[in-house]
């Protein structure tokens, strides 16, 4: 089979190479990946069987489920995507701390009586509970100390119900140090040895609007991605930043230097499956992405979605091309061109039509790769080892 290679003038021969899994995962290459959800989840755990230095920035804007609970009782981020896609990448072999991953995934039930749940977790901040007595100092101490940091700003009604214990040590580690992420991701991901990078694409707490096109204007995530609620009535026609109630400008939201660094010393970009809106381009959104990703002269690559995106209501592969491009160049400016913010799609070959990969390269001028992608059982969910192979075989 013949190698594909992408650069800023993108050819493709007939056939995909699929490259070999490097025998080095620690020197292996620095993919990149807007995401946020838990799409990726799979496709980031087997990734890390071959590369230990993917990069992934994260949208912290959840509204929905446990992580909009912490929001609303501590004014904070959400942490929920996060918290998961740490666990995705967190070492699971014997080198890894299985004790301390299991901590970090436990959720309390949903259904208990709240005075059951609060005991529970007394029973976990006392240090008494099975999971907690499982891990060794000085790991327990170090949870404990972010624990009771959460504990003591906890309002007393808080409903602990489905709630993540990661996502409440999470917190707490946000209170404890000046209501800052970085350096509570940072202390979970050595805990659980996260064989990557996982960081809020900016450390603000902020919701997301969508404007649609039939002048329609919905806030918070959960009202737009249509999984908790009803479905968007018309295609979104502008994502924005909101406080409260009120547009946030975009040169107000601005993209950390450390993340724009990861930009700057990637070697491939993918803007990955999930829900094109809220997780893929909320993460373009603050300034400066778009630039620096302009600036990269590594591949692009966007992978669509399977199945059905309710965030996208009558919107083919073209448009979902369309909307990312603008907004990309809503930061990077007119002047670049569809291939500094994009060199290639690579799709599933059941999933989109000859006709709409003909529309894609005849309006973008975009190489568009239908590739076998999806699971043989699950046309709806990709095959993470095949996307992983056809990473690979970019970089």
């Amino acid at each position: 089979m013949s190698e594909l290679k992408i650069t800023r003038n993108v050819q493709f021969p007939d056939a995909l190479r699929i490259s070999r899994a490097t025998s080095l995962p620690s020197l292996g290459p620095r993919f990149l990946f807007f995401s946020g959800g838990s799409a990726l989840n799979d496709i980031a755990r087997r990734l890390k069987r071959y590369t230990h230095n993917s990069c992934h920035l994260i949208t912290p804007f959840d509204s929905g489920g446990s992580s909009q609970v912490l929001r609303e009782a501590f004014d904070m981020p959400a942490v929920g995507d996060l918290r998961s896609r740490l666990m995705a990448l967190a070492d699971e072999t014997d080198l890894g701390q299985p004790d301390i991953y299991r901590l970090f995934t436990y959720r309390f039930s949903s259904d208990a009586k709240a005075s059951v749940l609060r005991t529970e977790f007394e029973t976990v901040l006392s240090g008494q509970h099975e999971l907690m007595r499982a891990i060794t100092q000085p790991m327990r101490s170090l949870i404990l100390t972010q624990l009771r940091v959460f504990s003591e700003h906890c309002p007393d009604d808080f409903s602990f119900a489905g709630a993540s214990l990661g996502n409440l040590i999470l917190a707490g580690g946000y209170l404890a140090n000046d209501r800052a992420l970085e350096p509570v991701l940072f202390l979970m991901s050595k805990m659980v040895a996260v064989l990557g990078t996982v960081r809020a694409i900016v450390d603000k707490n902020l919701a997301i609007g969508a404007q649609l096109t039939n002048g329609d204007t919905v806030l918070g995530q959960r009202h737009i991605t249509g999984k908790e609620v009803a479905p968007i009535s018309a295609p979104i026609q502008n994502l924005f930043f909101a406080k409260g109630s009120k547009p946030v400008p975009r040169d107000k939201v601005v993209l950390p230097k450390r993340n724009r660094k990861l930009i700057e010393g990637s070697d491939l970009i993918c803007y990955p499956p999930g829900s094109l809106y809220t997780s893929v381009i909320a993460n373009l959104l603050p300034s400066d992405v778009g630039a620096s990703i302009a600036r990269s002269g590594v591949p692009k690559v966007y992978i669509p979605s399977l199945g059905t995106d309710p965030e996208c209501p009558d919107m083919d592969l073209c448009d979902c091309v369309s909307a990312l491009l603008a907004a990309l160049r809503a930061d990077a400016g007119d002047a670049c061109s569809n291939s500094d913010l994009m060199t290639a799609i690579i799709c599933d070959n059941q999933a989109v039509s000859p006709a709409e990969i003909k529309r894609v390269q005849k309006e973008h001028g975009i190489p568009c790769v239908p590739l076998p992608l999806a699971k043989t059982d699950r046309p709806d969910r990709y095959d993470p080892e095949r996307v992983c192979e056809a990473l690979l075989s970019l970089a």
